[in-house]
């Protein structure tokens, strides 16, 4: 394990999770965690109101493990309020994300946060791979590009998956996702990119996320719409900066969860 090697102080990584009816996945996803070699971390679960066992499983999991945490809301509120009230209750000179169906490598925290400080990088996103349902692997890796991405790298192709991401608390800040329905993770990106940072690509897979059924054409469709609206409403951009960066999505999205 790793841990203060040659007398540097520890970092603390604050995991952040948000929990609703994950009762199938949960126990895998936090057996993920444990199996961490770098030991100074702490898990931060937000369940949204879940119904099914999610949060048994959990508090089993304290029972043996002080290092995790259950924070229970009292409304549901959807993925983005629950990774937020995590990061305010979070104590760690890094945040990481992590969803309750997805997986990381054990050597994920170690080897990220080596690069990080090899490159100084205050935020920071590794390739990845794919699983099914049942946990077996589908598609090919996906990998990150060479170079670290700027704001309107980012606005083009959406290579930073939340399972990946982490940033520097104590160069960033505390940053939080804004109240979106979908699309938290990657505001919040562009937030961080627009403060003045660079995502440092990891070509390393680290996690592994847990693609389900493909949704029907007339959802594609919607979500199309949707982030064309994300571009002009949240973003401000123009028309035609905003019509310039989705198709360069669309083909992102398609390379990523196509043809991977």
């Amino acid at each position: 394990m790793s841990s203060t090697k040659n007398n540097n102080p520890p970092i603390l990584v604050s995991i952040i999770t948000p929990v609703y009816n994950a009762e199938q996945f949960v126990g895998e996803m936090l057996a993920s965690v444990l199996a961490q070699t770098h030991a100074d971390w702490e898990l931060l679960l937000v369940d949204d109101c879940s119904s099914d066992g999610s949060v048994a499983i959990i508090k089993a999991a304290m029972q043996r493990e002080p290092r995790i945490k259950l924070i229970q809301q009292t409304k549901n509120q959807g993925a983005g309020p629950a990774r937020n009230r995590a990061i305010s209750e979070a104590t760690g000179d890094m945040i990481a994300f992590l969803d309750a169906d997805d997986l990381w490598t054990p050597d994920r925290l170690e080897v990220h946060l080596a690069y990080m400080k090899d490159k100084g990088a205050a935020f920071s996103h590794t390739s990845y791979g794919y699983i099914d349902e049942r946990g077996e692997r589908i598609g090919d890796t996906y990998r990150v590009g060479r170079n670290p991405l700027t704001y309107q790298d980012a606005l083009k192709r959406t290579e930073i998956s939340c399972l990946t991401a982490m940033y520097d608390v104590r160069i960033v800040g505390k940053t939080y996702m804004p109240a979106l329905r979908r699309g938290q993770d990657y505001a919040l990106w562009l937030d961080i990119l627009k403060a003045g940072h660079l995502a440092y690509p990891l070509d390393r897979e680290l996690g592994f996320y847990r693609q389900y059924s493909q949704s029907s054409t007339a959802k594609k469709h919607k979500l199309i719409f949707q982030h064309y609206q994300f571009l002009r409403e949240r973003e401000q951009l123009p028309r035609l900066k905003s019509l310039y960066y989705l198709i360069h999505w669309g083909l992102g999205g398609i390379k990523k969860y196509y043809i991977n």
